[in-house]
């Protein structure tokens, strides 16, 4: 078996795909990841900015949330009736593109790739922060720990799309069951003590109220609280990766993760409330997750305490898969319009988008590199993103049933476009809320994306234009080529390149670079190698060109060379073979100078259409 088999399994032929579809239980770890996961950090961000009320903050935490969830469920709503309409899958980009218009879809793209990147950074950055709080020892390995779970997750997700969903459904359900658990737990406490529960370890203590509250402190709360529903969209642009019929998997998958996301918010906020439990100081000494409090107050430090705070690391860790599930898609759809390469639109051994997942970690892991594997003041982009791309999706879906019509229109209809006001008026409080703290920055990356996006399309529109062709073959001026071979010396490589030569043109120019003190030797060994055999066979004879380099130039003697010969002929096409030898290992290559591809890659940049160039390889056994 070799490494990559070992490493990222067989390939797999085309007719695999079906088998590597998925159904409802791996496809809630595969794309539901990131969404059930921001409820560990989702009211914990709107805690933490409620932090200078004290006491009185934590009770503004139970209508802040429930707000959100209300929003949550009609955001569900909307994308219920994407999925129907885009059964293929119906992400941002493409319902805005098809009913919006080009920069619609592409400023949706854009926000969505953005937030793919920052999901896996942030996510994984979380769950080792979280990891540290718990086993301060590692705090100097945060970056490497990183790094460490993101090579894990990116060859995961290179194996298939069915590995994927089903190495993380231990996880996954584990958190889920523990969650549940402790709101049931909580639930149960707090009837039976008539609202005012005795929590088994006291939450860490509030401080005294500093400020007075505000609308605008409340705006900042509900702001950062919305993060809690970053990752909705993956579902309606995944629907591909489900099993037939995949529109009835996508959307019952979509109806489990929102309904167990609104039942954590809904339960951790009205605990939260109920237990007094609030927010402490990110980074500072004592510093306890609200989870952390809640699940201590209800269940104390046990074996429970353990799975639940265990398996929340887990999974913030792992809600990177989002981004991984959904980034490479999104990729191939816009490389299949021509705005990115189309290399992202080719799948890899294991029928995944692997271009798109190679980038997709490069990215998230120059992201954490540059923070230290500390990323927490990224989290203010999370929410731009998405909902941007969650009010460009439902204006566009409001167009579509316009356009379209069909059963239900006007109530699909006034779903979506209830829809994007909601998420629209929640998009310009985020802005307005976060603006100063890093919401600025999408004001300057989503422009500089949509021009690349752009710039790549108008690429290839000019290359079509350029070799498109609409005539028969042409026939006429079918002289052949003149040719030439640079060759250090007579050996078996320059034998096969000049024996292929000569079945090809008469016209051979057979180029050396040399001292002056080794020409001399060189022209007589080409004599009674080369020529005598030749004249014999009554064969046209090849020029031989003996070039001296006295500052042991190569590749610029050659060049001038192929160059000027291009000038004299302005009516022949030159040739210029290039032997190169081909091993059987990759590593064997470092031994070699690789002048042939350095060769190849000067013609390549410096010729033009008149040059040719031809590979001759010679294969090595080992």
């Amino acid at each position: 078996m070799s490494v990559l088999d070992l490493l990222f399994g067989r390939p797999l032929a085309n007719e695999d795909e079906e088998h590597q579809r998925v159904g409802v239980v791996a496809g809630i770890p595969m794309l539901g990841l990131d969404a059930l996961a921001s409820a560990a950090y989702g009211p914990e961000a709107a805690l933490t900015i409620l932090l200078p009320l004290g006491l009185l903050g934590i009770n503004a935490i139970t209508p802040l949330v429930a707000i959100i969830i209300v929003l949550l469920g009609i955001v569900f709503l909307s994308y219920r009736q994407t999925i129907t309409a885009y059964p293929n899958g119906g992400g941002s980009y493409t319902v805005a593109h098809e009913n919006l218009g080009v920069i619609p879809g592409l400023i949706a793209a854009a926000a969505l790739l953005l937030d793919y990147i920052l999901v896996v950074a942030v996510g994984i950055s979380a769950g080792v922060g979280a990891l540290v709080s718990a086993i301060p020892k590692l705090q100097p390995y945060m970056l490497p720990l990183c790094l460490l779970i993101l090579g894990l997750i990116t060859i995961v997700n290179l194996r298939g799309v069915r590995e994927s969903g089903l190495a993380f459904v231990i996880p996954t359900y584990l958190f889920i069951a523990c969650m549940l658990i402790i709101l049931a737990m909580g639930a149960y406490f707090v009837i039976m003590s008539g609202g005012k529960p005795i929590a088994k370890i006291a939450p860490a203590p509030q401080p005294s109220t500093m400020t007075t509250l505000s609308w605008w402190l409340l705006i900042q709360a509900f702001a950062s609280g919305c993060t809690a529903m970053t990752g909705v969209e993956a579902v309606s642009n995944g629907v591909s990766a489900f099993r037939q019929p995949a529109t009835h998997y996508a959307r019952r998958t979509l109806t489990i993760i929102i309904g167990t996301l609104m039942v954590m918010l809904a339960g951790i906020a009205w605990l939260a409330k109920s237990y007094q439990i609030g927010a402490t100081e990110p980074g500072k000494a004592g510093y306890q997750s609200v989870l952390s409090q809640l699940v201590a107050a209800v269940s104390g430090q046990g074996i429970l305490y353990t799975l639940t705070i265990g398996s929340t690391l887990a999974v913030l860790a792992l809600s990177a898969n989002t981004g991984f599930a959904d980034f490479p898609r999104l990729c191939r759809i816009l490389a299949h319009d021509h705005f990115l390469p189309h290399a992202f639109a080719s799948r890899g051994r294991r029928l995944v988008y692997s271009i798109g997942i190679i980038v997709l970690a490069s990215f998230a892991g120059i992201i954490l590199i540059i923070f230290g594997g500390i990323t927490d003041h990224l989290i203010p982009l999370f929410a731009v993103g998405a909902f941007l791309a969650f009010t460009l999706s439902q204006t566009g879906m409001v167009l579509h049933w316009f356009k379209h019509g069909g059963l239900n229109a006007r109530r699909n209809m006034l779903i979506n476009g209830v829809g994007a006001v909601s998420t629209g008026i929640t998009l310009i409080v985020i802005l307005v809320a976060k603006f100063a703290t890093g919401a600025w920055i999408t004001l300057v990356i989503l422009p500089a994306l949509v021009g690349l996006f752009l710039a790549v399309r108008r690429h290839y529109q000019q290359v079509a234009q350029q070799v498109q062709l609409n005539i028969a073959l042409d026939t006429s001026n079918l002289t052949a080529p003149i040719v030439v071979i640079p060759f250090g010396g007579w050996n078996k490589m320059a034998h096969k390149a000049l024996r292929f030569a000569l079945k090809i043109s008469p016209d051979i120019y057979a180029v050396q670079i040399s001292t002056a003190e080794e020409a001399a030797t060189k022209r007589e060994q080409w004599e009674q190698i080369v020529l005598k055999p030749i004249q014999e066979a009554g064969l046209a004879q090849p020029h031989f060109e003996l070039i001296e380099s006295p500052y042991r130039q190569l590749f610029g003697p050659l060049m001038r060379f192929i160059l000027d010969l291009r000038e004299a002929n302005p009516n022949r096409q030159i040739a210029v073979i290039i032997s190169e030898l081909a091993e059987n290992r990759w590593y064997y290559y470092l031994l070699h100078k690789q002048r042939g591809m350095v060769l190849k890659a000067r013609l390549f940049f410096g010729g033009n259409a008149q040059i040719i160039v031809i590979n001759v390889p010679w294969y090595l056994e080992h």
